[in-house]
């Protein structure tokens, strides 16, 4: 082999190619290329024989843009829309769904309703398989156990919510973190923005937790069988203010933050007044034709307090108990409150004591007693209160009575001035239990006012529960005008009191009245026997206080009477000197002083001496308050109103308005307007 290389190298050279051949043998290449190529078939390519990644250059190229423009669009759309529905089905698998109740997505007309039931995503499946196992899911039936986040309207097209819970997602997605949240938002609260949302079906508003203290509307009750009625005086004004909220929030008032008798006695009236202070108070007795009744009569009896000269009120010893918990932190309650106690400092006497007392989580002292004269310093001591914590309320309220007591001023005016929303959830915390601890500490001299402020969670049971064991009073503050009227125009009546205890009992004749019914006053009514003793405790009347209380009568032999005479009825016993008189009732009203614990009684009867024949020729506060009471039961839906129209007391109304130097009035017109627009709905 070795043999057969050497002679290899042995060899001359091969002799150079020839510039001419090489030229011939590369032109009959490219002529045998030529032929192969159009005969046989291409493998790949286009028509237009350019490759593949000059196409968006021919697209966007001026030929292609001026001579194709259908196709270019269409390619232009393709492009935006493509990566928009793949990022779209990418979240919709990730799990980026809006929570359940949130967002309706439109219904097509002719498309069958088809119920999807939320499948749990996993992180590696892709984008395809994401979607052809949604269409699988769709097509495939539902278990009849399991309910739907969703469901198709009988009608209108339009997507909505189930009453059951939605399903929920197994396995559970991952917590979003606190960057992807807003603070104490729950997670996939918020619709994403790419889904859409029109048409959409709001969420329902949020169901208020106010709670309020009522009672069924009072009965009307047969002079035969239960000729007495005995009732606590109320001079609060709270509903009234709760139900002008809720007018003015375009919202008709839960029927029961309806009081009539605090819509009533929210106003000013201008009763006969007491001649002195001996004389605590007077009793006056109207009798009237019913409005909406022409078979019956309505029978007013006003109270009014006598009012003491600003100069000579006594020194107060007022302890601030305030609640800053964290349901305080809302404009219309702790902001608010803020500002009404620095009107009501404002008012103060120099020899007035203020003392502060907060809580929230645990009770504590923000201000020692302090001489009214140091403005500067409690109203620096108010504008640095701040919300938070939960609400201990009792502790606060235990707190507030010991400073009372350590400052507390002999024939002085000794009262806590509780403002909150009602909210109490630390420590002792149901009404019962509050109310046993204010019992013990009204013995103490010491009279209570309970403010009320907020909406949405406002106790308004637990307030009127305070203030009426307490020898106290109640508003609500909705606005810094009521603050003006409650703490400044009116600050002699509800800081001074003139009376405690006061109770009012009528006995109707049976010989001249068949049936009456009280108009409010349910969570104030007594029992006969209470009357006498002087251990129940009863409402207060403070200076100038005016109270008003409205009974609907039927007389004797009316055809609007709604009884039937009892078939066992025993013979009617020979006239009294009393019931063969005039009389048609007989009113009585006890009352202690406010350092006494022994009660006095002042009665009034009631004849045709009291009685005006034509409703419109009464006094212009006695039509006024009757609008009122119609109002208020209107409001409550109350049977015997329900022919009378709001027109109607509108009408009744404007021809009782009379002088209204603050405009009370008038913004009650405004009311009337409101509901019954709103009534209309």
């Amino acid at each position: 082999m070795t043999d057969e290389f050497e002679k290899l190298g042995t060899l001359p050279p091969a002799p150079p190619a020839s510039s001419e051949k090489r030229a011939r043998a590369l032109a009959a290449a490219m002529q045998a290329f030529d032929a192969e190529e159009k005969t046989a078939n291409r493998a790949q390519g286009k028509s237009w024989r350019q490759r593949q990644s000059s196409i968006l250059n021919r697209i966007w190229s001026t030929n292609m843009i001026t001579q194709h423009r259908y196709l270019a669009g269409s390619a232009l759309a393709t492009l935006l829309i493509v990566p928009a529905a793949a990022f779209l089905t990418f979240e919709i698998t990730r799990g980026n769904l809006p929570a359940s109740g949130q967002v309706a997505l439109p219904e097509m007309a002719d498309a069958p309703k088809v119920q999807s039931e939320p499948v749990a995503p996993k992180a590696s499946v892709r984008h395809g398989e994401a979607k052809r196992q949604r269409e699988e899911d769709a097509a495939s039936p539902l278990p009849a156990s399991k309910p739907l986040d969703y469901e198709a309207a009988p009608s209108g097209g339009a997507a909505q919510r189930m009453a059951e819970p939605p399903v929920a997602l197994s396995p559970p997605m991952p917590a979003p973190t606190q960057s992807m949240m807003a603070e104490g938002a729950a997670p996939l609260a918020a619709a994403p923005r790419h889904v859409p949302t029109e048409p959409a079906i709001l969420p329902p508003l949020e169901q208020g937790r106010d709670r309020f203290a009522n009672a069924d509307p009072n009965p009307v009750k047969s002079v035969a069988t239960d000729p007495v009625s005995t009732f606590s005086v109320d001079v609060d004004t709270a509903s009234y203010a709760f139900v002008r909220r809720s007018l003015m929030q375009g919202n008709l008032p839960a029927p029961d933050s309806v009081r009539v008798e605090e819509m009533i006695n929210y106003f000013p009236y201008d009763w006969p007044r007491p001649q002195s202070a001996e004389e605590p108070f007077r009793t006056t007795v109207t009798l009237t034709p019913t409005p909406w009744n022409a078979g019956t009569r309505l029978m007013q009896v006003a109270i009014k307090g006598y009012e003491n000269a600003p100069a000579a009120a006594p020194p107060a010893n007022l302890v601030f108990l305030i609640d800053v918990s964290g349901s305080m932190n809302g404009a219309d309650r702790l902001p608010l409150l803020k500002s009404a106690f620095r009107l009501l400092v404002g008012k103060l006497k120099p020899e007035d004591k203020v003392s502060i007392v907060t809580y929230a989580g645990n009770a504590g002292t923000v201000l020692e007693p302090t001489s009214a004269r140091e403005r500067d310093k409690i109203l620096a001591a108010i504008d640095n209160l701040q919300p938070g914590g939960s609400t201990a309320g009792a502790e606060g309220i235990e707190s507030a009575y010991r400073l009372a007591r350590q400052s507390f001023i002999q024939g002085g005016v000794n009262r806590v001035m509780l403002a909150t929303d009602g909210d109490f959830n630390v420590g002792v915390s149901s009404d019962e239990a509050l109310k046993r601890l204010i019992e013990r500490r009204r013995k103490d001299g010491i009279f209570l006012s309970v403010l009320g402020f907020g909406q949405g969670n406002l106790n308004d049971s637990l307030m009127q529960t305070l203030a009426q064991n307490g020898n106290g009073t109640a508003a609500y503050i909705d606005t810094l005008a009521e603050a003006q009227k409650a703490l400044v125009e009116e600050a002699g009546s509800n800081l001074f009191p003139i009376a405690k205890d006061v109770k009012i009992q009528v006995e109707f004749n049976p010989e001249r009245i068949a049936e009456y019914r009280l108009i409010g006053y349910e969570t104030r009514a007594l029992k006969r026997e209470d009357f006498n003793n002087d251990r129940v405790d009863a409402g207060d009347i403070g200076s100038g206080h005016s109270v008003t209380a409205i009974y609907e009568i039927t007389p004797k032999g009316s055809a609007s009477t709604l009884n039937d005479p009892l078939r066992y009825e025993a013979p009617a016993a020979a006239s009294t000197q009393a019931s063969a008189s005039d009389e048609l009732a007989f009113v009585k009203i006890r009352y202690k002083e406010p350092d006494s614990n022994t009660s006095k009684l002042i009665t009034t009867p009631v004849t045709e001496v009291n009685a005006v024949s034509d409703f419109a020729a009464a006094p212009q506060d006695v039509r006024f308050a009757t609008t009122v009471a119609a109002f208020g039961q209107k409001l409550r839906g109350t049977d015997a109103l329900e022919a009378y129209s709001y027109q109607e007391i509108l009408e009744m109304a404007r021809a009782a308005r009379g002088d209204d130097p603050f405009g009370y009035r008038s913004g009650f017109l405004d009311l009337v307007r409101l509901a019954e627009t709103l009534d209309r709905r």
